[in-house]
């Protein structure tokens, strides 16, 4: 191309030659974007952006709908499952990263023809065929089998796979532990409807979030096949595998169906507080509004079987060693406060923690306990060295602190406050429309204190201090 004859060439030579290269690169062109389907893409990355846990969530893509069909052997702890994931890609992507911890993956589709996989870590990433353009829906199939795995936590606890004598499973997300058991876009911004059926030996039931549509036997085995109709993050989906006994005929006195499941060794000791579930959730419709789900309940596990409580969205998981009256209460809570109005990153956790806490001093108040102010009073009194001082409630500094006192205890305190400046009748008005504002949705701390400032009106101004002090100050205020 380079060649001496070639630039000696006459001016009109060197015109055709140059419109033969031009027609030479456009029908090259053309055929790249007729194999790529008129899209050049980037892969998306891995990790959300979060501060507290950078790996968690993916980028490029918003999952709108998971089908996760789970077939699990009770005696090997061998798992099956097959993962279908609709989304919608928000850039023009070549690849995309689901998070997905342990098993082999058997293989992957999008839109139906195979799909390069690659793992790295807790990161799966699937390349198609073709790339994705912007605003396209697709749906990626994930096949996979195995051993999940019991994950440990950034402050010692475990979650993901958590077995139990006898052949019993919990399987619990909170902050990380979903991906150990079903590959997804694993971040608290991320939420989507749900099919989860779960395939288990007769005799087991197969327990999760949402409603039950079906229960099929077949070959002795029953597979159970439950739906999630409302918009769900990831660390609230669960499933809990054992002989346990359901309780299903009740209704709220606002018409909601509960679905209670409680194991049988601990039937007689959690009978009185099951019973309470009704009443529980009419006094917290009074105070945060509409239920937000279309059905409630619990599901009370052996003692000792997590070593916590978890919210789960419509039914929260409680050990026995973790079940009474006041930690109900809070695990229903929220169900406005964190499954429905549900934090846009970890580190808003205490409009999660803060609200279900407080909770409990309301509940403590109306029914003949200790007022709201008393536990304020008594948690201020603790000296400047307490742990509920080590950090503001809105910007736990490591993931181990998203669980921390201040995130509850401090956050409870906020609340305390915002309900002092307000009065009752507007602090209650607030809390509806909050729940109301971003039902279903996602809220950051900003969300929240700008629309409070909105809602008090005149006393908004006073709010500020309470902004500076109490939700983002450091050390022990001066004053309570």
């Amino acid at each position: 191309m380079d060649s001496g004859t070639e630039r000696r060439a006459a001016p009109q030579r060197r015109g055709a030659h140059r419109a033969r290269l031009v027609s030479v690169a456009l029908l090259t062109a053309l055929a790249v974007i007729s194999c790529s389907g008129g899209v050049t893409g980037t892969p998306g990355s891995s990790g959300a952006h979060d501060r507290l846990f950078p790996k968690l969530g993916n980028d490029g893509y918003d999952v709108q709908h998971y089908s996760l069909d789970l077939d699990y052997d009770p005696a090997t702890g061998h798992l099956v499952g097959a993962a279908t994931i609709v989304a919608r890609a928000t850039k023009d992507l070549s690849a995309f990263d689901l998070d997905f911890a342990g098993m082999d993956v058997r293989d992957a589709t999008v839109d139906g023809r195979p799909a390069a996989v690659n793992r790295a870590g807790d990161e799966l990433t699937l390349r198609p065929r073709e790339d994705l353009g912007k605003g396209a829906t697709f749906t990626a199939v994930v096949r996979y089998s195995g051993s999940p795995k019991t994950l440990t936590d950034a402050d010692g606890s475990q979650e993901g796979w958590l077995r139990s004598p006898g052949g019993g499973v919990l399987a619990l997300g909170e902050p990380t532990g979903s991906m150990a058991w079903f590959p997804s876009n694993n971040h608290p911004s991320a939420k989507a409807t749900y099919d989860i059926k779960v395939t288990v030996p007769d005799g087991l039931q197969a327990v999760s979030n949402g409603e039950l549509a079906s229960k099929v036997s077949n070959g002795g085995r029953t597979s159970f096949s439950w739906r999630v109709k409302e918009p769900m993050a990831t660390y609230l989906a669960t499933v809990a595998i054992g002989p346990y006994e359901i309780d299903d005929k009740g209704t709220t006195k606002s018409g909601i169906p509960l679905y209670s499941a409680v194991d049988p060794g601990v039937r007689q000791q959690a009978a009185a507080v099951v019973a309470r579930i009704p009443d529980i959730l009419e006094w917290e419709e009074k105070r945060f509004g509409p239920y937000p789900f279309s059905s409630a309940g619990v599901i009370v596990a052996p003692e000792k079987a997590s070593g916590y409580a978890l919210e789960t969205q419509n039914r929260p998981v409680m050990p026995l060693d973790h079940f009474d009256t006041s930690t109900l209460v809070h695990e229903l809570a929220h169900q406005w406060f964190g499954d429905s109005v549900t934090p846009a990153a970890w580190r808003d956790m205490w409009l999660n923690e803060g609200f279900a806490q407080y909770s409990e001093w309301l509940w403590s108040e109306d029914h003949g306990g200790a007022t709201a102010q008393q536990h304020f009073d008594e948690e201020y009194a603790k000296g400047e060295g307490d742990e509920i001082w080590a950090f503001p409630p809105a910007d736990p500094p490591t993931a181990a602190d998203v669980s921390g006192r201040p995130v509850y205890v401090r956050g409870a305190m906020v609340v305390h406050k915002i309900r002092g400046i307000l009065g009752d009748q507007k602090f209650y008005a607030l809390l509806q429309a909050w729940t109301r504002a971003h039902r279903h949705a996602n809220a950051s701390t900003t969300d929240f204190t700008r629309f409070a400032d909105e809602q008090a009106g005149e006393a908004g101004g006073k709010l500020s201090a309470v902004w500076d002090t109490w939700l983002h100050g450091d050390g022990k205020p001066d004053s309570p």
